[in-house]
């Protein structure tokens, strides 16, 4: 994927994703580290790879609906795939300081 030029448009995706909450954590799937991967194209296809906390999470599909309806709203967008992956799995050291700040996990919890 040649996403090259595409840095501001990559951005953008990237705070639309931010707009996808997690229902059972009620927190935003880009802080929790659950998106691995952005890139767009020159044809404006985007491509997702994400994950979930669990290996089958009752939210997965709503999840990837939501990564994908998200983008694609976008001006510029042609089209989104959302990849799902478990490798790596994911810890809650993918998550931001204020992910975890916000879930009360702390920070010795997580060596």
């Amino acid at each position: 994927m040649n996403s090259s030029d595409q840095g501001p448009l990559i951005e953008r995706a990237r705070e639309a994703l931010r707009t996808v909450i997690d229902p059972e954590l009620g927190y935003n799937i880009v802080d929790l580290g659950l998106i691995y991967e952005v890139s767009i194209d020159d044809t404006g296809l985007a491509y997702v790879l994400m994950t979930t906390t669990t290996r089958g999470c009752p939210a997965t599909s709503y999840l990837q609906e939501g990564a994908r309806e998200s983008i694609a709203q976008l001006p510029g967008i042609a089209g989104v795939d959302v990849v799902l992956t478990h490798d790596p799995e994911w810890s809650p050291q993918k998550m931001t300081a204020e992910a975890r700040h916000y879930l009360g996990i702390e920070e010795e919890n997580l060596r």
